[in-house]
């Protein structure tokens, strides 16, 4: 991980950095590597931030192990919760729209969404100048191939190990971990005895990426290297993405004041939707 930090240039040694806590494996192994990492920053900062979406049984066991934990570690840790940005739990959107009998997007694709928002809010009030997460080689895979299967070239563009400061209330993620293949950061919490959340999301089996994971899974089980493979083949060919990033556009949204690259942000248009 240190190496792809310096390769990347992720941190400056004097970054306040919101490390993005869900309670899992790879989120709770980040911020325990990065305490010991900010040891030796004395100028540096640390704070956990966790997302609430609203989960029964599943969120509050999260959100009790990663409070623990950060206060073993001595760690400020801030929470931002669904009902308090948006006025309702991820739960009572799914059953909203259930009982309207919509369909469309998933709950992951709201769920989605409206958690960057809240990250991002998060970071903004707890002062950080960079966002932490734990995206593994994994993720940052299945996420490249999500992306192609949609056609969304200028996420494909985005989504990157350190974003760009494209704007300057969206606060730059950084992550360290996205060389990092899941199951060695699942080793490193086993082995180092980090507490975490092993238990699915209920909401995942709905998602595109949960049939992407399981196909990338079994190629990496007959082809070994195939994540890396996907990860470097974007990597090299990203500077040509870049002209398309630098291209969007974005303004305040006319109901939020968020950035966004048309008049009414994405949050917006679905809280619109579901409202």
């Amino acid at each position: 991980m240190r190496v792809t930090v310096a390769k990347y240039g992720m941190f400056r040694f004097d970054d306040r950095i919101a490390v993005a806590v869900s309670g899992g494996k790879d989120s709770i192994s980040l911020l325990r590597v990065l305490v010991k990492m900010e040891r030796f920053r004395p100028k540096a900062s640390l704070v956990a931030v966790t997302v609430d979406e609203g989960i029964k049984g599943y969120r509050d066991e999260a959100m009790k192990i990663a409070a623990a934990y950060c206060g073993n570690l001595g760690i400020e840790h801030h929470v931002v919760s669904f009902k308090e940005l948006y006025g309702f739990t991820l739960d009572e959107l799914v059953a909203g729209k259930r009982l309207k009998g919509e369909s469309g997007l998933t709950s992951c694709a709201y769920c989605g969404v409206l958690r960057r928002r809240a990250l991002n809010v998060a970071a903004r009030e707890v002062h950080a100048t960079k966002i932490a997460t734990a995206h593994t080689l994994d993720d940052e895979v299945q996420t490249i191939l999500l992306n192609i299967f949609h056609g969304d070239v200028l996420r494909l563009a985005k989504e990157k190990p350190v974003t760009d400061e494209v704007h300057e209330r969206f606060v730059p993620k950084v992550k360290p971990f996205c060389e990092v293949p899941e199951r060695e950061s699942a080793l490193y919490a086993y082995v180092k005895r980090v507490p975490f959340q092993s238990t699915p999301c209920p909401y995942a089996s709905e998602a595109l990426r949960n049939d992407i994971r399981v196909m990338l899974n079994r190629v990496e089980e007959k082809h070994a290297g195939t994540k890396f493979t996907i990860f470097n083949a974007i990597e090299r060919i990203r500077p040509a993405f870049n002209g398309v990033a630098k291209n969007s556009h974005y303004e305040e949204c006319v109901v939020c004041g968020e950035p966004a690259s048309h008049g009414l942000c994405k949050v917006c248009q679905m809280l619109r939707e579901v409202g």
